[in-house]
């Protein structure tokens, strides 16, 4: 059984993709099946660590964007999707998988046509509640479609009888947070509340920088965990550096570029609240049940986040913050509102759980799996 996985090359791409990957080979072994060969197509391997850690094989595939406004680049990138096209044409003859699972994203596009082309049998998912251009165009050839937002649905109406709301797949790892020891793991006071602050895999620069503003503030009474990301890194650990030099708590300031598995679990077991961007790890503050407050990416940089936000936001798990309104005393006054409400947080708390679709993974490999083992007859 051989199964190709692809997707564009940010986390929220690639984590779900190591997901299902994890949970296509527990499948195996729990119903003793055929061994599953696993590739990945991309552009770029984006952690090598995790497709060595899960055997997955790496295959690069190059990718353009194809920009919704005018740009030069758009006449360079469609010779890098050509190219990518006749790339992954090569390699999935030279495979010839039994199913090819597409997260969506530019770097997905040059292997599902080349998948179309071979007649290669395709399931998609999509984490956004507004679908991409690329999952709404390969709905119309793929066996299976899953999606993370119900709102998601209404957008593929003519494929009803394929689609399935699975939500987001999450890591195994990640599932459950670990509180015993976080403190020390963390270096952390157990007696004091915990703000953790995150920009998604790739860091957040305005939102870094709101909060740099008010850290004095914050640290008064809370500790703060900050994932800034490693291309921020430098650049923040100079800024907090000089903010908090004559700072009395400074030491309450607990920076990273990037929080691997374990401190991801230690910072959900002892954070009491969380502040992020809108991407894909909305669905592991749902699966966490930790209260948050989420500051999307602009719609004129990304169509999608905002209205994730938002739909998240319903459930009660989250308020949200738009950056136009996101100031330094907004953010400081919404924090503490929230950090001196326990029963509005518990609330809070409740509605995350609710969201929260920890199965998403499972149900994704079960499909996939089904998929291939008819494929293979």
């Amino acid at each position: 059984m051989k199964i190709v996985l692809t997707g564009g090359g940010t986390g929220g791409h690639f984590y779900p993709l190591i997901a299902v990957a994890q949970a296509i080979n527990d499948l195996v072994t729990e119903k003793k099946l055929v061994e599953a060969k696993l590739y990945y197509l991309a552009p770029e391997p984006y952690d090598t660590h995790l497709l060595f850690e899960n055997q997955i094989e790496y295959r690069r595939v190059s990718a353009g964007k194809w920009r919704r406004y005018f740009s030069l680049r758009n006449f360079f990138d469609a010779f890098k999707i050509i190219g990518g096209i006749i790339t992954a044409l090569w390699q999935l003859y030279i495979i010839f998988p039994d199913v090819v699972f597409s997260k969506g994203g530019y770097g997905s596009f040059p292997t599902l046509v080349a998948a179309k082309i071979l007649g290669i049998p395709v399931v998609i998912h999509e984490s956004d509640s507004l679908p991409g251009r690329v999952s709404l165009w390969s709905a119309k050839f793929a066996r299976g479609i899953a999606v993370s937002y119900p709102e998601a649905v209404n957008f593929f109406t003519a494929y009803q009888d394929k689609v399935a709301l699975t939500g987001n797949p999450i890591r195994r790892e990640l599932l459950s947070p670990i509180s015993r020891g976080a403190h020390e793991f963390l270096n952390l006071d157990s007696n004091l509340p915990v703000i953790f602050v995150t920009g998604g895999s790739q860091g957040a620069a305005f939102l870094n920088h709101v909060v740099l503003d008010i850290l004095p503030n914050l640290l008064e009474r809370y500790q703060v965990i900050h994932q800034v990301g490693n291309d921020n890194y430098d650049d923040m650990e100079k800024r907090s550096r000089v903010i908090l030099e004559k700072v009395a708590n400074h030491e309450r300031y607990k920076l990273f570029a990037h929080l691997n598995s374990t401190a991801l679990r230690m910072m959900a077991g002892v954070s009491n609240l969380v502040v992020s961007r809108g991407g894909s790890f909305i669905f592991e503050l749902a699966v966490w049940g930790l209260p948050g407050i989420i500051v999307p990416i602009p719609e004129s940089i990304s169509h999608d986040q905002r209205n994730n936000a938002f739909t998240y936001a319903r459930s009660g798990g989250a308020i949200v913050i738009e950056q136009v309104n996101l100031t330094p005393s907004v953010l400081a006054s919404e924090i503490n509102r929230l950090m001196s409400d326990e029963k509005l947080r518990e609330k809070m708390r409740a509605g995350a759980r609710a969201f929260a679709r920890p199965d998403a993974a499972k149900a994704i490999a079960e499909e996939i799996v089904s998929l291939a083992l008819t494929h293979e007859l």
